[in-house]
């Protein structure tokens, strides 16, 4: 009986493979499918590491997801090449800012994440199981992106948090995930944070997915992903009238350094 389901089992899984390698949506599924589980049971075992480690929700659990993170790479044949680290190295706190493409970004997020920094998330992931218990307890910012006001109180509070506390926050500025190989528009609810606080903006860039990642084609197979820490940028002695110039200088900065990375003309 148990060598007929050791039979079945391996049928399944070697036609699995045939189909993977003559489709590309199947390969696209399976390799989703995947991602998801590892989401899942990654999530579940650094749940108790965290509540036993530190005792609940704190920054201090990031270190503990992302050493777990890091090992998601390994199965889909990510290879992660990372520059500029030694510019997390500022006095105080930050706003770290980078671009925002796909579900796969919290692997690159967990490859370079600074310690002490926590990240600024949709309120809509709170409530992802296990996930969102992870990210919870990780000490995730949940902003309620369909109202402002809400979402203008919180970054107010997190302006007071981040320097009280010293930590560095984590902001997508395109607001959504961007995988058409090129940048959307900035918000600027980044840029007036650090204005308000008067802390740096660090830059993040990581080249395009599209080589190797397009959910419209199905494809999904291994690949090298380049980051780059770019130097901080100061706001200390600027105002909220600085605030557009200061979006618009990272904007252009980012985006030559990503076609840069990417090997694409800007």
């Amino acid at each position: 009986m148990e060598l007929g389901w050791l039979l079945w089992g391996a049928a399944v899984l070697l036609l699995l493979h045939v189909l993977a390698e003559l489709s590309s949506a199947v390969n696209f599924a399976l390799r989703m499918g995947w991602y998801c589980v590892l989401c899942v049971m990654g999530s579940m075992l650094a749940a108790p590491a965290c509540l036993l480690l530190n005792g609940g929700r704190t920054v201090r659990n990031m270190r503990i997801i992302k050493n777990v993170v890091k090992t998601f790479k390994y199965f889909f044949g990510l290879r992660f090449e990372v520059k500029g680290l030694e510019n997390f190295e500022v006095e105080g706190p930050a706003i770290v800012v980078s671009n925002h493409q796909s579900i796969l970004d919290m692997m690159g997020l967990m490859e370079v994440l600074p310690d002490n920094c926590v990240q600024v998330g949709k309120k809509e992931l709170m409530y992802t199981g296990f996930v969102g218990l992870i990210m919870y307890l990780g000490g995730v910012i949940f902003i309620n992106r369909k109202s402002t006001t809400s979402a203008k109180m919180v970054m107010s509070e997190v302006a007071k948090t981040m320097v009280a506390e010293n930590v560095k926050v984590w902001v997508y500025p395109e607001g959504t995930r961007n995988c058409t190989g090129d940048f959307l528009p900035f918000k600027k609810g980044a840029f007036h944070l650090a204005v308000q606080a008067q802390v740096p903006v660090i830059p993040v860039v990581y080249s395009s997915f599209t080589t190797f990642y397009n959910p419209k084609k199905k494809l999904f197979t291994s690949g090298k992903i380049k980051v780059e820490v770019l130097p901080p940028i100061e706001t200390k002695g600027l105002t909220s009238g600085d605030v557009s110039d200061l979006t618009d200088r990272c904007y252009h900065t980012m985006r030559e350094t990503f076609f840069m990375l990417s090997g694409r003309p800007s």
